[in-house]
């Protein structure tokens, strides 16, 4: 039966091949986060015994060396009945090879880079009771092209890789950054919370947050209701005063965070929490190509670097980095997101970058010559950058966002993701080294 059963799985796979590219529609690009029942359980990370949190580690089913199949990898886990209220998510990295997701024996996306974690919302393709998630790698040519010679410290397979079930009516995203006041006296909290209805009828959030100081004083909070109309989005924007804040202006010498603690509550109940630091800042760039912090210049010393393959061990590799005078890190491709968070804390300037690479055939401008200038990649170098720029944009450490590495050729796949990072708003520059002059860049 289990072999019946992958080889259905392959002969679907073999068939998407053949039309347009495969649906797509289950990846999101969103803030890399889960919640939590407790405030101490988010304040702590705690998701042992969370029977909304499954973790993923499925199990080889099926190896080749030829096609374009590589291997398939099974989990069967179960959908209790509680979870008709709840919208479930899965979240995926250190796969270690281009991937693509079957559930319940449907393919949900099309190809996804080995690189870049992944956020896919999966409640369409679920079943009460049991379900299986199948994991299938690929060799697929062109994903080869567009990041070759990019390597990742080699970690546990499926490490982080995760089922999370939130409420139906929640928060689905937010944007977080202190920046100066019109005046320059003071920090601005900027705060935006994305709430979700999945309802089909009208509902009311609740939605609050509070914000302490790096001393652990509480400087400011509040709670809001949001009328949602069934099936639809709302966003709540919070602008507070963050007074005494200038000592806490975050810099690599002066890492100070901010800690924030979004909130919802409905008919008087508190049911979930997402934990949130926030560094002052205010980055840009200038007409001599520098990147300004608070409108000045910033010295940079930049080392290439990518997270080691655990936590412990980058976290003391990045200390050392800073303390032989290493100020600003350039990853070759997005990191996970404990890497962000220690850049954060320690105090280390980051220029991120798209999981792009396409080094060997860069110098050819021909239509289809380079990756970059192949139209037919484009929907895969937009959902890269995306991707890249949503997982990493809250984080103070980010002083700048690469479109990808240098050398990678020129073209209209990496205009059209300057436009879209562009139209974000964000004040940080968007540089691209392999621009070579052109207008796709700003420094």
């Amino acid at each position: 039966m289990q072999r019946y059963r992958i080889i259905g799985l392959l002969l679907l796979f073999a068939a998407s091949l053949l039309c347009s590219k495969a649906s797509a529609q289950a990846r999101i690009t969103r803030s890399e986060f889960i919640c939590y029942d407790k405030r101490e359980d988010a304040l702590r990370d705690i998701r042992t015994g969370i029977d909304k949190h499954i973790a993923l580690n499925p199990t080889l089913q099926y190896s080749s060396d030829e096609g374009t199949v590589r291997n398939v990898y099974e989990q069967v886990f179960e959908v209790p009945a509680a979870w008709n209220d709840y919208n479930a998510y899965m979240h995926t990295e250190n796969i270690g090879e281009d991937y693509t997701i079957f559930i319940n024996g449907k393919q949900i996306t099309h190809a996804v880079d080995r690189l870049t974690p992944t956020d896919l919302f999966i409640s369409p393709y679920l079943e009460q009771g049991e379900n299986t998630v199948a994991i299938v790698t690929v060799d697929e040519p062109y994903m080869s092209r567009m990041d070759e010679a990019l390597t990742q410290a080699e970690r546990t397979k499926f490490t982080n890789c995760y089922i999370f079930a939130q409420r139906r009516l929640a928060i689905y995203d937010y944007s977080v950054r202190m920046l100066p006041d019109s005046l320059g006296r003071f920090a601005q909290l900027h705060l935006d919370i994305i709430a979700d209805n999945s309802f089909s009828t009208d509902e009311t959030i609740n939605v609050g947050y509070d914000i302490y100081a790096p001393d652990g004083k509480l400087m400011e909070y509040s709670v809001n209701d949001l009328a949602l109309t069934g099936h639809s989005r709302d966003t709540l924007r919070f602008r507070p005063y963050i007074y005494h804040s200038n000592p806490n202006r975050w810099s690599a010498e002066n890492p100070k965070l901010y800690d924030v603690m979004l909130y919802v509550k409905r008919s008087g109940m508190l049911w979930e929490y997402i934990p949130l630091s926030v560094g002052f800042a205010e980055y840009g760039y200038n007409d001599c190509g520098e990147i300004t912090l608070f409108g000045k210049p910033l010295k940079l010393n930049k080392k290439a670097y990518n997270a080691a393959a655990d936590r412990a061990t980058t976290e003391q590799e990045i200390r050392a980095l800073k303390k032989s005078g290493i100020n600003t890190l350039c990853p070759n491709y997005p990191q996970p997101k404990w890497f962000y968070d220690i850049c954060d804390h320690v105090g280390i300037y980051v220029i991120d970058c798209a999981a792009i690479s396409s080094t060997s055939t860069g110098d050819d401008r021909n239509i289809g010559g380079t990756p970059a200038n192949a139209p037919e990649l484009v929907d895969e170098y937009l959902q890269r950058v995306e991707a890249m720029y949503h997982r990493a944009h809250n984080h103070v450490c980010i002083i700048a966002f690469a479109l990808g590495n240098e050398g990678s050729g020129n073209g209209y796949n990496m205009y059209k993701a300057y436009e879209l990072l562009k139209a974000k708003g964000d004040s940080r520059a968007i540089i691209y080294a392999g621009a070579d002059g052109e207008w796709n860049s700003d420094l």
